[in-house]
């Protein structure tokens, strides 16, 4: 192992808080003195079935510690998932069926596995110990914590000021991820920013065990593409971990310049001193600095090679303004032709390039649309297009598609 200091100063970067870091230290001083790992703790909760970069925050931290030695414990939060995690949330969540959560557990541990190394991962569901709860253990667990204290989490003091209602089994969501801590006796815990509250009842809770209490390390949340909200599905503003090489480059590419930095240190292993010259637009150009970190963040889900090829095929497309080396093919029934032409929202929804006329209109409209090798753009969405077997359309700069005429 390594030693303490150099542990700590990995531990640190990017984290927004460790409290209390004395403990941490008095755990990683042990740690090494005995050669028994820590038990590091990071729960997901399969709400969804994308993960994004966001989500791999805290999972890179966990995978730092795996490389620092220690034991990396995932907790699959079936049971939490379906009370909905009230952290930072200004209303309640949707409900999910149990079905629901099933479906979407499947998946996740193959995307975890792109960022922790899942072989040297205990991992847990925490439907594992809940399931068995009776009425009685459910009245032991609340009675753990008061009302008063539960008001004290930010997001319920929002809620209960503004008249948002707040539901009961809410309050259930920090007890249970507390309980979790104690069920798997975690030495350090890790979770989000807004997460403090619940990571703090987990020390409460494995004190009143007689466990030692967990040390809580909070990340800070990602901002996404538009380098303004949190990361997340449904803003549009993500970049999952299992798309394709050159989307997720496109997509770095595309961040503001002021998301360098925070991205670099939540989404990468380069030192500092290499961040701050890559984050310093004097020494060098946000447009590169934006290539070496869509070229790392691709490298480390796909490898170098996909990288370098993600990074060329980019300047292709968009310093060289060519068409994508390889571009989909899609048959449109020449039949639906009338004398030749077809109406360009029409076209468009045909193609799969919009989900709605009315999304088609819209980018057309918003003048995204282009074809054939002059790049003619379409602006009216009236308008009919000539449609001739080969004809290339594209919606803005990632999006091609060749028509073939069956």
């Amino acid at each position: 192992m390594k030693p303490v200091d150099e542990q700590l100063a990995l531990i640190r970067r990017g984290a927004e808080q460790i409290v209390p870091e004395d403990e941490l230290r008095l755990k990683l001083d042990r740690s090494v003195k005995t050669g028994k790992p820590l038990r590091v703790k990071y729960g997901i909760d399969p709400t969804g079935i994308d993960v994004h970069l966001g989500h791999t925050v805290p999972l890179r931290k966990l995978r730092l510690f795996q490389e620092l030695g220690h034991q990396a414990v995932l907790i699959i939060g079936n049971y939490t998932a379906l009370v909905g995690d009230p952290s930072g949330r200004d209303q309640t969540r949707a409900r999910l069926t149990p079905e629901q959560v099933e479906a979407n557990a499947r998946d996740y541990l193959k995307q975890v596995s792109k960022v922790i190394d899942i072989s040297r991962t205990e991992v847990t569901h925490n439907g594992d110990w809940f399931r068995k709860f009776a009425f009685l253990d459910t009245l032991a667990l609340t009675g753990k914590i008061t009302m008063q204290r539960m008001l004290e989490r930010d997001d319920f003091t929002k809620r209960l000021k503004a008249g948002t209602p707040i539901y009961l089994h809410e309050c259930l969501y920090p007890l249970m991820q507390g309980h979790d801590s104690v069920e798997v006796r975690a030495d350090v815990e890790l979770g989000g920013s807004e997460q403090l509250f619940s990571l703090m009842v987990g020390r409460d809770l494995q004190r009143d065990a007689g466990q030692e209490p967990q040390v809580c390390v909070t990340l800070p949340i990602l901002r996404g593409l538009d380098g303004a909200r949190r990361m997340g599905k449904s803003l549009g503003n993500y970049v999952g971990v299992g798309e394709t090489a050159y989307e997720m480059f496109a997509k770095v590419m595309s961040i503001p310049d002021d998301l360098l930095r925070e991205w670099f240190e939540l989404l990468t292993d380069r030192p500092a001193e290499e961040i701050s010259r890559l984050t310093d637009a004097e020494k060098t150009h946000p447009k590169e600095a934006k290539a070496t970190l869509g070229r790392d963040i691709v490298a480390f889900y796909h490898g170098e090679q996909a990288a370098n090829e993600a990074d060329a095929e980019w300047r292709r497309r968009f310093s060289e303004r060519q068409d994508p080396s390889e571009i989909e093919e899609r048959t449109i029934p020449a039949a639906e032709l009338t004398d030749g032409e077809m109406p360009v929202v029409k076209l468009l929804a045909k193609l799969g390039l919009a989900k709605s006329n009315n999304e088609a209109r819209r980018q057309v409209q918003e003048g995204s649309v282009t074809i054939g090798p002059d790049r003619e753009k379409i602006t009216d969405p009236a308008a009919g297009v000539a449609v001739a077997d080969g004809l290339i359309v594209r919606v803005g700069k990632r999006r091609v598609v060749r028509v073939r005429l069956g």
